[in-house]
This record gives structure tokens, sequence and C-alpha cells, in this order.
């Protein structure tokens, strides 16, 4: 029987190559997505033609709870089992303090926070019934503090911290692990200039950017680790050292 992966927010960028590479695996793959339809149906079409009926995608919105209610009973039956949950999906923008509003704390905590731990709570026992395993994707840069960003590094230290007990809380049957990025990638919509990627560069030991690929490695690492949890996982190049 194939395992199965649910990656959030898997349509495009990390989530759609962790996807892929659980493809070459030979899992079955629930993708998550928000607004990217199109794109979510494409990465669906694209493994169902390698591996045939093995992808499956589910729409939802992580900052409403009706929306994540929807999420857990559309999955609920869609392969016999589920194996590994991870909270890849994330809103991500500056909220400078003379700026924030609720809205923007709504969501930013909504992805990035709220959505994760809700669709833990509703999935804990198929992940219990698999030994299985949740990896969340938080972030390299909640050690140093980064300007102009509070809300969205409460949200992703507040990940890290349930990542941490429910660990403890989740064990032995579910391991719980966080992996946190560096430089890899522009914000959505955004393009950096070549002097602003070598400034990047420049601060970071392995003298190169990340990608896509390697925290999708990262994540097949922790999938069949048997002994490893309750670890936050820096896939940055050494950038934080």
């Amino acid at each position: 029987m194939n395992k199965t992966i649910f990656i959030t927010g898997a349509a495009k960028r990390i989530g759609k190559a962790i996807a892929l590479t659980f493809k070459d695996l030979g899992w079955n793959i629930i993708i998550h997505y928000n607004s990217s339809k199109k794109d979510a149906d494409e990465l669906a079409n694209k493994i169902n033609k390698d591996n045939p009926d093995t992808a499956r995608a589910v729409q939802g919105n992580l900052d409403k709870e009706a929306d994540i209610a929807k999420i857990l009973n559309d999955i609920d039956g869609m392969f016999p089992s589920l194996d590994l949950l991870v909270n890849n999906a994330s809103t991500f923008y500056p909220t400078p303090i003379e700026e924030i509003s609720e809205d923007h704390w709504e969501k930013l905590i909504g992805s990035n926070l709220k959505g994760p731990l809700f669709l833990i709570q509703g999935l804990k026992e198929k992940l219990k019934a698999s030994n299985g395993s949740i990896i969340n994707i938080t972030d390299t840069n909640l050690t140093k503090g980064v300007a102009n960003y509070s809300i969205y590094s409460a949200a992703k230290a507040g990940l890290e911290a349930i990542t941490k007990g429910l660990a403890r809380e989740l064990a032995p049957e579910i391991k719980v692990n966080a992996i946190a990025p560096g430089a890899m990638l522009e914000p959505p919509d955004v393009t950096w200039t070549e002097d602003q990627k070598n400034k990047v560069i420049e601060s970071i030991p392995l003298n190169r950017m990340g990608s896509e690929q390697d925290i999708a490695e990262a994540v097949k690492f922790l999938a069949h680790c048997e002994y490893i949890t309750g670890q936050v996982v820096k896939v940055d190049g050494g950038r934080s050292l």
C-alpha cells in the first residue's frame, strides 16, 4: 500500500517541489491550495500521468475555521492512510508597527499558525494509526529578529513552539519536526536584482542561494528517519551561524 503525504500550499514553489519528490518515491499526494487552482490541477495531472490515481487537489483558506473543517472533510477517505502532514502554506508580507491592523494579524497568524495547529488536531488520529509524521515549515531568520515582519515572525515562532510541544504530546506514535529554510527564493511577486542576490549570498557560508529542492530533500530525510522528533532543522547554507 502506498504511503500518503498531505502538503499545504503545494501548488507552487517549495510545496510543489515536495510533491514531485514524493511522487518519485511512489507516494499518494494530497495537494492543498487556496487560490492557485490552475497550478494545483496541473500538478495533480502531471503526477497522475506518471503515477495513475495517486494525486488529488483540495481547496481551502487556512485563515477560516469553516474552510479548515471543509479540508478535513474533503480529504477523509481519499486514500487508505495518512502518513505525513507538511504544513508548508504561508502568507508573507511586511507589517511595520505603524501599519499593523487586525486584518494583518488574522491573515498572517491564520496560514502560518492557526491553520497548521487545527489541521494537526483534525488529522492526529489518522497520523497515529500510521505512526506518521508532521513537518512544519518555519523560517531560519527567527533567531535574529527581522524589522517590519513582527506578526509573521510571531506566527512562525509560534509554529516552532507547537512543534516542540506537540512532539512531546503526540509521542510516541507521531513524530513532529520543523524545517527552517534560509534564502531560497524571492518573496511571491518580487524579483531581486543581481545586487540584491549577491548581497544575500555574501552572508551565506556555502556561497549560494538554496533551492526548493533543498527543502524537499530535508522533508524526505525527516519522513524516513524514525528517531528524530521535536527538532528544527535549518536548511540555510549556514547563514544562521
